[in-house]
């Protein structure tokens, strides 16, 4: 079952406040799995009629960090890794998926894909995010966690 994560102000990629933002809505599933369906205009076109790489990069940036910090950690990326196997064009359903795949020490790891319309993957990343809680409001995405009472496993 998916539900919405809360809205958490001006950001680039998912605020609704910022109006030069993309304005993505997040959902996550009971594994903390992060999904979000969009359509990108001009305001993110590259070569024209598709999306500029670095809107693609910031989407997915967001996404894997929503993933790590709906698991439980306010994180920041120290490394992000974007494969383009097929441009983005505008105006055209898409939908994402990020996850976390793994945690060693104060590191968190996750992977994610935008797809377009047929199930291909167009842009898939994969990042290395740090432990920063100084950087971010204590609650943000923790809402799945206290909803549930799931824990997470201890530290490595």
């Amino acid at each position: 079952m998916k539900r919405q994560l809360a809205e958490h102000g001006y950001c680039f990629v998912c605020g609704k406040e910022n109006p030069h933002g993309i304005g993505l809505t997040w959902f996550a599933d009971e594994n903390h799995v992060i999904y979000a369906s969009f359509n990108l205009t001009e305001a993110q076109q590259g070569p024209p009629g598709y999306a500029h790489g670095g809107a693609s990069a910031a989407i997915l940036d967001e996404a894997l960090g929503a993933a790590i910090w709906n698991a439980g950690y306010n994180v920041a990326v120290v490394r992000l890794e974007m494969t383009y196997h097929l441009p983005l064009p505008l105006h055209t359903p898409l939908r994402l998926e990020a996850r976390m795949t793994r945690r060693y020490r104060r590191r968190r790891f996750a992977t994610g894909e935008i797809y377009l319309p047929d199930g291909r993957v167009a842009v898939r990343a994969r990042g290395i995010y740090v432990e920063a809680p100084q950087l971010f409001e204590a609650r943000r995405y923790r809402d799945y966690v206290e909803e549930t009472g799931e824990k997470e496993e201890g530290e490595d």
